[in-house]
């Protein structure tokens, strides 16, 4: 299961450099339910996401890079690229910084995970994220895929 708020980020932190990164590069095969393949860095998965927007089940599994490759032209519209930015949040988070390139640039997303649904709920965020689009399916990556930045 995943829980996760989603939030626009309006500008970005200066001191990025100093949080580690990874290049992620993911395509859609299906959007109803979601599947997606994705490169992060040397590894390669498959993913399958339910319905929903804060609360969703969401299973990863691995591929091999051919099995990748093999799957990458299948994809539905965008093939979407991003750096995303590993940020801790004490006392026990991580902001996923995402920095679209590409046609989707320079949409910056940040998303944070939790445990229950409450503490989701009564998060407060950082002063220097944007709206809080988390009910919002245009900002899920599926989406953007297939229709941009509308």
């Amino acid at each position: 299961m995943e829980i996760e708020r989603k939030f626009l980020i309006p500008s970005l932190p200066e001191d990025l450099g100093s949080f580690p990164c990874l290049a992620i590069e993911q395509g859609y095969l299906c959007r109803e339910p979601v599947v997606r393949i994705r490169r992060q860095e040397n590894e390669y998965f498959l993913t399958y996401k339910s319905k929903g927007m804060m609360v969703r089940e969401e299973y990863n599994l691995p591929l091999t890079e051919e099995a990748y490759l093999h799957l990458r032209p299948k994809a539905d519209g965008i093939l979407i690229s991003k750096k995303r930015y590993l940020i801790p949040l004490p006392p026990r988070y991580t902001i996923e910084l995402d920095i679209f390139e590409g046609e989707l640039a320079p949409l910056a997303l940040a998303e944070v995970e939790f445990a229950t649904e409450e503490e989701a709920k009564s998060f407060v965020p950082p002063d220097w994220f944007g709206e809080d689009v988390t009910y919002s399916g245009k900002y899920h990556n599926s989406v953007l895929s297939a229709e941009g930045l509308t």
